[in-house]
């Protein structure tokens, strides 16, 4: 029988899966301009959002509580579903800035964290869930 808790991590993780998937298409190619730049924050912006909630999920199906983005972080590293807890806090942090920032070099530095630091991280946990699905 599959429960609510399954179900919601299930819909969250195919939201996570769409807006992974265009961040990874779009963060491949090259990044020029300032509309591409902020097309990318944008992006991962939401993929960033939909990651930490389908943690969230996935960890609540698994009986913890988890009531914020750092503890969603802590629990998934504990149990394996993230590789580097630090990169994912730097990631947090980065997004929680470019709600409240934005500057042409600040987008340029976030830009190249985003391809070269975060997007795989959000790699390695989009590839460890399609195994759960």
């Amino acid at each position: 029988m599959t429960s609510s808790k399954d179900i919601r991590w299930k819909q969250r993780f195919e939201n996570f899966e769409r807006s992974y998937k265009r961040l990874n298409k779009y963060a491949s190619g090259s990044i020029t301009n300032e509309l591409e730049r902020a097309g990318i924050i944008h992006f991962f912006e939401m993929t960033f959002e939909l990651a930490w909630k389908v943690l969230k999920d996935y960890l609540e199906k698994e009986g913890f509580i988890v009531d914020s983005p750092r503890q969603a972080i802590k629990q998934a590293f504990q149990m394996g579903l993230i590789d580097d807890d630090h990169i994912w806090m730097e990631a947090l942090e980065k997004r929680n800035m470019t709600v409240h920032t934005y500057d042409e070099e600040t987008a340029k530095e976030l830009t190249e964290d985003i391809v070269t630091s975060f997007l795989p991280a959000v790699r390695t946990l989009y590839r460890t869930l399609s195994e759960e699905w």
